[in-house]
């Protein structure tokens, strides 16, 4: 039987097991996906993995810069991203690749319809913003805007882009000073919504919203979603759950060549609670 597994720490919180377990039943394939504590030397528990006979891991943090290094080849999504979540080998090298951008994309596209023409505010310039730039491009917006609580940071991850001929209508700013351009949609990248909170921007912004989606996911409506809410109640939210799923159906893909539906496995999961 085929291995696979995500490698974190903390992991026991992980729900990538039950993703993938569900999509192996779904399609059938012979394989078993588990957790894997790290605590030890990342290089070392990765060559361990699949010089055993592992076939392929997802990497979740704090392990996915460490990731990023490890493999022999990336992907160019990959390396646009500065982050690697899924690893395999082809013909014996390990290569590395990045699909939380493309899942982002899935959730937005099942959700809100295509995404051609719109004009994006994301909050925060971190991993998890990088990783969707160019998937968020590639899927047709017209232009992307990236805020976060220090300008500087924000200014300098765009500035990564400025070689991406696909990636050029892009700006940055300060939480303090977005600039309002009507966006259809608002993407909180930060982890504010761990904590309970919302990133600082004028409400002024939510005024013509159509959606608003929040990378985190939760059991309970997130701060985020509820102060979208409360502000414009017409517009449509979502939390990142889709995008989970939506991520770990392209590294299944990617491991099997066979893409999993993956509405039966977020219908599990908000059940499982």
């Amino acid at each position: 039987m085929d291995r696979y597994v995500v490698f974190g720490n903390p992991i026991k919180h992980s729900r990538s097991p039950f993703i993938h377990n569900m999509f192996a039943q779904q399609t059938q394939q012979d394989m078993v996906y588990e957790k894997c504590l790290v605590e030890g030397d990342f290089l070392d528990v990765v060559k361990s993995f699949f010089g055993e006979g592992g076939k392929g891991a997802n990497v979740t943090l704090p392990f996915k810069e460490q990731a990023f290094s490890v493999a022999n080849e990336l992907t160019e999504r990959a390396r646009l991203a500065g982050a690697v979540n899924t690893l395999f080998l082809k013909n014996e090298s390990l290569i590395g690749d990045n699909t939380d951008g493309v899942g982002l994309v899935y959730d937005l596209i099942r959700q809100f319809g295509p995404l051609e023409k719109w004009r994006v505010l994301m909050l925060g310039a971190g991993g998890a913003a990088r990783g969707c730039i160019a998937p968020l491009f590639s899927a047709g917006i017209s232009h992307l805007h990236i805020a976060n609580r220090t300008e500087e940071k924000a200014k300098s991850l765009i500035s990564s882009f400025s070689a991406n001929a696909s990636c050029q209508n892009i700006s940055a700013s300060g939480f303090g000073n977005i600039p309002n351009q009507d966006y259809q949609i608002i993407i909180n990248s930060t982890s504010a919504s761990v904590s309970g909170d919302v990133p600082t921007i004028d409400d002024s912004l939510f005024d013509k919203l159509i959606f608003a989606y929040d990378m985190f996911y939760s059991a309970e409506s997130t701060a985020f979603i509820e102060k979208v809410t409360k502000e414009n109640p017409s517009v449509k939210v979502s939390d990142g759950m889709g995008m989970l799923v939506g991520q770990a159906a392209e590294s299944f893909y990617l491991w099997r060549g066979v893409r999993p539906e993956i509405e039966p496995v977020i219908e599990a999961l908000k059940k499982k609670g």
